[in-house]
Formats: structure tokens, sequence, C-alpha cells
């Protein structure tokens, strides 16, 4: 499957981006409006960032105890309760007076839930496509992500300089439910795709024998880390300039938008596997560039050009499907988003931590050498199991 046409009129595949495109939208307005928020209240760049991104850390919980769920659970039952959870929980923080504890109260238990998202999404998506169909739909899907992101950044950066930000965070609600209404009205209801009932015994069980492999483990590790750490720069947006924030985000999810279109559908599929780690090296280098304080202008070029880089976890995904059984593929994905979840929190957490003791600018520029060299790393480790694994078979 390599055209966009063809892609289109498989069937549930445009419900489906609908629903996953409002529930986008809310996590963008209503992130950048609790971001703006606990910034105003409190004045840190610590409790900025994680408010925005420290709430993916405690999907770490959910993947020990839930994530088999991704597998064994209907997935538009659970698609559709997902989002009525995270429209609950987000119209709860736009009471005002709520306390700063209460928030991330709040947040803690939206990531929870959301541990069985991404598995659970990701799956369906694989019983939606053909095989050959799955890096064009994911790309599709990613693209999304990326416009919804540059618009909804951008939308609710101009909605915080009309309203306040409770009001986005209403807003950001309401458009958790029109996505939970869409998953509901144009998917057909599927049964799980293994048998059994989830477990924290299985879920545990299941998550050892994906670990367990080590080309997984390096694929995992890949996808997970570099990401993460960048994710960390973009969390001192807010902090770094208030006033530019949602442009700053918006022109980093346009940067992601243009790599998953160019890896999705302009390059060759034999060419994929040799872009992913010039890819992952420049998703962090223009960060470098923050250690001289650049403009808004400068500064949204770089942003641009890095988030590009984060194309190269469409191959690192393809490689990932090659890796593991079929009837595994729904906790496999979703132990990523997991794991991809989890690496953004920590590296918003060490973000926020470095910026309150240097600034943000210094921050995004520590952050973006480790980005480097861990990916450097990753690539050592890689190229030294494919020797082991090629002399191990010439022997035998």
């Amino acid at each position: 499957m390599r055209s966009y046409r063809t892609l289109f009129r498989t069937p549930e595949f445009t419900p489906f981006l609908i629903s996953f495109a409002a529930f986008a939208a809310a996590q963008t307005i209503g992130g950048l409006a609790l971001g703006t928020l606990v910034f105003r209240a409190t004045g840190s760049p610590l409790l900025s960032a994680v408010s925005m991104f420290g709430p993916q850390l405690a999907q770490l919980l959910g993947a020990a105890f839930l994530l088999s769920g991704a597998d064994r659970l209907p997935p538009r039952a659970i698609l559709s309760g997902l989002a009525l959870a995270f429209a609950a929980g987000t119209a709860v923080l736009a009471l005002p007076g709520l306390p700063v504890a209460a928030v991330f109260a709040v947040l803690l238990a939206q990531g929870l839930v959301a541990s069985l998202g991404g598995g659970v999404r990701s799956g369906l998506l694989n019983e939606i496509l053909t095989k050959d169909g799955y890096v064009l739909g994911r790309s599709v899907f990613n693209m999304l992500w990326g416009l919804m992101q540059v618009a909804g950044f951008a939308t609710g950066g101009a909605l915080l300089t009309l309203l306040a930000p409770r009001t986005c965070l209403l807003l950001a609600a309401a458009l958790y439910v029109m996505s939970a209404l869409a998953t509901r009205l144009g998917l057909t209801a599927r049964p799980p795709r293994s048998s059994g009932r989830p477990s924290v015994s299985v879920t545990w069980r299941t998550n050892g024998l994906l670990w367990s492999a080590r080309p997984r483990r390096l694929t995992y590790l890949g996808l997970w880390i570099p990401n993460g750490l960048v994710v960390g720069c973009e969390s001192l947006y807010i902090s770094y300039d208030p006033g530019a924030a949602g442009t700053l985000f918006a022109c980093a999810a346009l940067g992601m938008f243009v790599g998953d279109v160019a890896v999705g559908r302009l390059v060759p599929p034999a060419l994929r596997p040799r872009l992913a780690v010039p890819l992952r090296l420049l998703l962090a280098a223009p960060y470098l560039f923050f250690v001289l304080r650049p403009g808004v202008t400068l500064a949204a070029v770089a942003v641009a050009v890095a988030s590009v880089g984060f194309g190269a976890s469409l191959d690192l995904q393809e490689r990932l499907m090659s890796l593991t059984p079929d009837d595994l593929a729904g906790q496999a994905l979703g132990l990523h988003f997991v794991g991809m979840s989890t690496f953004q929190g920590v590296g918003a957490a060490v973000a926020g931590m470095v910026a309150q003791l240097t600034s943000p600018a210094a921050a995004m520029t520590v952050l973006a050498v480790g980005s480097v060299t861990v990916t450097l790393t990753l690539v050592a480790l890689g190229r030294h199991e494919a020797q082991r694994r090629g002399s191990v078979s010439v022997r035998v």
C-alpha cells in the first residue's frame, strides 16, 4: 500500500483519524493552558514542565499493572472510556482555586489510565490496515498528530491571549467528549486480539518476553531515550519565552509533520533504515544552538528543523513490529508508547531541574548533548550485536 488514496479507502481508517484528531487537539490546547496556569501560579520552570509532560511518568505504573489489557480488552470501548476519563479530569483541572498538589493528583490519575491508550490505538491501527500499509498509515497518523499540535498550540496560544487558562481547559474537555463520540459512532466493535483476562501477572510476563530479546531492547531504547530528552527541551518553551511558547510548539509540530511525510511517503522502504541514525542526530543537534539564547525567529527555525528528526520513529516502529509476534503487537506497541511517555516525563523533569539551577537555554543544551550521546552509544551497541550474531551464524 503506497498511495494515500488506497489508504483512505480502507474501512474505518477515516473515523479512526477523526477520533484521534479530537483527542490530540484536546491534549495540545489543554496542556498549553495547564502549563501556563501553573507557571503563572508558581513561577517555576520545573512545575510548569512537569505539569505538561510529567503525567506521562505515571504511565510507567500503568505499564506494570494494566498493559496486558491492550490485547485482551475490546478496543472501541477502551478508547471511548479513555477519552471520557480525560474529559472529566480536564474539567476538574479547570476548577478555580484548585491547589497545585490536587492538580498533580489528577494528572497522575490521567497518566495511569492513559497507559492503555497507546497500545490499544496502535494495535487497532494494525488491525484496520494491512501489513504493507502500516508504515504509510502510521506516518499519516503521526502527520495528523503534528498538524493537530500545530493547530492546537497555535490556537491555544491565541486563545490564551483572549481567554483565561481555565476556559481553555473546559474547551479541551469538550474536545475529549467529541473524541469519545467519534470512536463510539465511527468504529465497529471488535473482540480482543488475544484470549484470556488481563492481569498483572500476564502484563509482567509478556513485558519480560518483549524485553528479553536484545534487538528489541535496543530498538525500544532508540525509540525512547533520544526522543524523551528532546521532549525535555520542548517542555521548557514556556519558561524560555512565555509569550512565544505557542509559536515554538507549533513550529516543532510543523517540523515533525514534515519528517513524517518525508519518511512515510517519499523515502523508499529500502532507504528508511539508513536514515534512522541521521534523523535521531538531527532531532537533538539544533538544540545545541540554544546555548546562544537565540531570539524567537531563530529559535522557531531551530525547533522546526530538529523536529524533522522525529521521523526516525517510523523506521524503528517498523523494525519493532518485524521482531514481534502478531498476537503481541498491541502490548509491544503499548510498551513502546508507555516507555516513550515515561522517558518524555523524565526528560521534562530533568530539564526543569537543570533549568531551575541554571537557565532554560542551558538546560536545553545539556539535554541535546545527552540525546546525541545516547544515539551514538546505541549505534555502537547495535553494530556490536550485529557482528556478534553474524559471528554466531558463521560458526553454526
